[in-house]
This record gives structure tokens, C-alpha cells and sequence, in this order.
């Protein structure tokens, strides 16, 4: 004997199975699904131009503070700190263990760059030293070059955000 299903009516229950809900309610339901994919979307996009520009900005302010600085050796050392400030933080979210490999490669590519400027300044590593009439350039072009780097390093906004929380942590 084969078991049956029943419904109340007596009948199979697969034979009561039809589509119970309306076709606009099923409408406003992807409409609805795709408006949060949408700005789920925007919102990814916002947050990855707004942790460039927070990096931007950390950036754009040392340079501010080179300007206004008039002592070559303060200028230096302004320029020296930011860029390892923004060492350590790379350093401490390239070793979390959330971060993926093509993070962990856009990370070293950044602090590759960075450490030249550094070598740069410093007058190491085969590097002729920024002289000091020309710190203020140096710090434009330092700015000019973390503008460039999204084209040419790519990490996840997740790991941008880390990033600029550390940076924060740092400063404070």
C-alpha cells in the first residue's frame, strides 16, 4: 500500500499546491529586493570614495602642515611620521587575519610606495635626499601619488576602512 498525502478535501495535497500569492505582490517584492541591491551597491560605492578620501585627507593635511611649518628639519620630520604612521597601519591590517590574499597584495604594493618615499626623503636606499627647498613639492607630490593610488592599488573597502581606523588610533 502507497502512502498518500491527504488534504482536508480528501484530495492529494500536492494536488491543492498552486500559487497562492498575487502577481503585484510578487512585483513589489522584487521591486523591493532590487532597490536594496541598488543601494546596497551606492552605499559601497560611497564608502569605498570615502575611505580614499579619508586617506586623501590624512595625506592633505600633513602637506598643509609641511607648508606651514618653516623649519626644514620640522617639515621632515612631518612628512617622515605620516608616512610611517600610515606604515604601522598598513602593517597591523595586512596581518588580520580577515584580509585576502589580493588585499594583502594591494597593501604591499602601497607600502612598497610608501617606503620609497620614505627612502626617498631620507636620502637612502640609493635615493638622492629630498633637499630641503623642495619638502613642500615633495609633500604635494606625495599627495598627488596617494590620489593616483586607487588606479594602481586595489583593496576592499572593508580593508580601506580598517585602515583609516587605524590611522585614526594612531593620530589620537
Amino acid at each position: 500500500m502507497t502512502k498518500r498525502h491527504i488534504g482536508r478535501n480528501g484530495a492529494p495535497v500536492w494536488a491543492n499546491m498552486h500559487n497562492t500569492s498575487n502577481e503585484g505582490e510578487f512585483t513589489m517584492r522584487a521591486k523591493a529586493v532590487l532597490g536594496v541591491i541598488v543601494m546596497l551597491f551606492a552605499m559601497v560605492q560611497v564608502g569605498h570614495a570615502a575611505t580614499n578620501d579619508g586617506i586623501q585627507k590624512y595625506f592633505n593635511d600633513a602637506a598643509g602642515k609641511v607648508k606651514a611649518a618653516a623649519d626644514p628639519v620640522q617639515k621632515r620630520e612631518i612628512l617622515s611620521t605620516s608616512l610611517q604612521h600610515m606604515t604601522t597601519a598598513l602593517d597591523k591590517v595586512e596581518r588580520m587575519p580577515m584580509v585576502s590574499t589580493e588585499d594583502r597584495a594591494g597593501i604591499n604594493r602601497l607600502k612598497t610606495d610608501i617606503q620609497g618615499k620614505q627612502d626617498e626623503l631620507a636620502g637612502a636606499k640609493g635615493y638622492q635626499r629630498v633637499p630641503d627647498a623642495q619638502l613642500n613639492d615633495f609633500s604635494d607630490y606625495v599627495v598627488q601619488d596617494m590620489e593616483q593610488a586607487p588606479e594602481t592599488v586595489t583593496i576592499s573597502v572593508v580593508t580601506l576602512l580598517v585602515i583609516l581606523l587605524i590611522l585614526v588610533i594612531l593620530l589620537h
